[in-house]
């Protein structure tokens, strides 16, 4: 006998309330788009900035006051300080000068904390430096993972629950066609990646891939969101963030199958069926496993936030937002798309690919 944390028989009407979802779901973007929009796009970390980044290690512990207050005086734009581990005796020193060579970097830091903290012995441990021309690139490239990502998803979802793996080829020949007109004109990367996210969800509805697309708009609505309250928090953005992404994009897609099955299945061999009770049905019916998984999830995720240490902090409460938005968005998004634009019925000839648990 399975575990559950919800009685069998329950029945919450997830649907009836869709409405209250999606206005709560809009809000929350607009909050983060606004915010993104006030700070002139996202705060970027180092890595899509660049800048150099400086760990240094302490012989006593010091804090983050202190060591900030002993660099005031060097030329050091946009100084970061950021502990690591829970001791004070380790910190990074983040910067956006790149253009001074990085020994005159090591030297001004060593002599100045040299100078102001003459007790604590400071020792730099690694010093890295990151080209703005190289930032750039790395924030292209990153944009582009996590919109392959999605696109691919869209594909996989198209083939698997509909059958369609023709009208998901349709769709990546008509993004590439788009894509590469855009190209041509010479538009930025963010704005190809904003043009080939529309030209996928438009293609989606067009063909009529209502799977394909619920799970898209889902995933794309829990970028949205973390990438907004990280906005919202002056957050910094950087490779661990885009990781933290990508992962959130894996996560909420097998939530999200895990309820599109479920559908499938109850759809199958029957003759008539009210699609908003099917749905409905199967969301309750998987929802001790979706509670079970994501709140065993959430859980280590939390450790990793308060013990983890400063250096994937920020990666953890990505990971935290992300398993929360893309829990509801399973429910609460990626299930009410089915029903707003339709799905077709599965023959009833048809194998189930893999059964998704009830609890």
């Amino acid at each position: 006998m399975s575990f559950s944390i919800v009685k069998p028989d329950i029945n919450i009407n997830f649907i009836g309330v869709r409405k209250i979802a999606f206005a709560v779901s809009l809000a929350l973007i607009l909050l983060g788009l606004a915010s993104l929009v006030a700070k002139g796009g996202p705060r970027y970390g180092v890595d899509f900035a660049g800048g150099i980044v400086v760990q240094v290690d302490f012989e006593k512990p010091v804090t983050v006051k202190e060591v900030k207050s002993a660099l005031d005086h060097v030329d050091l734009p946009g100084l970061v300080i950021q502990q690591l581990g829970i001791e004070g005796g380790e910190y990074l020193i983040r910067t956006s000068q790149s253009d001074i060579p990085s020994q005159e970097i090591r030297d001004r830091v060593e002599q100045t904390l040299a100078k102001n903290l003459p007790d604590r012995q400071g020792s730099i441990q690694r010093l890295e430096m990151v080209g703005p021309k190289v930032g750039s690139d790395l924030r292209s490239k990153a944009l582009e993972a996590l919109y392959y990502a999605v696109l691919l998803i869209a594909i996989y979802i198209s083939g698997r629950f509909e059958q369609r793996w023709f009208a998901a080829a349709i769709m990546a020949g008509g993004l590439f066609a788009g894509i590469s007109v855009l190209e041509l004109a010479g538009a930025p990367t963010e704005y190809l990646i904003l043009a080939a996210g529309v030209i996928t969800l438009g293609l989606c509805w067009y063909l009529k891939l209502t799977y394909a697309l619920g799970a898209t708009v889902a995933l794309v609505h829990d970028v949205l969101i973390t990438v907004g309250v990280f906005s919202l928090l002056n957050k910094e953005f950087d490779l661990t963030i885009v990781a933290a992404l990508l992962t959130i994009i894996g996560y909420s897609l097998n939530d999200t199958i895990i309820v599109f099955d479920r559908i499938r299945e109850n759809l199958r061999g029957k003759k008539a069926v009210d699609l908003g009770d099917t749905i409905n049905k199967s969301i309750n019916q998987t929802l001790s496993r979706t509670l079970l998984t994501s709140g065993t999830t959430l859980l280590v995720v939390l450790c990793l936030y308060l013990f983890g240490g400063g250096v994937i902090h920020d990666f953890a409460l990505a990971l935290l937002i992300g398993i929360v938005v893309g829990t509801y968005s399973s429910i609460f998004v990626a299930s009410p798309i089915l029903l707003s634009f339709g799905v077709s019925k599965p023959k009833q000839a048809e194998a189930p690919d893999s059964p998704a648990e009830a609890g």
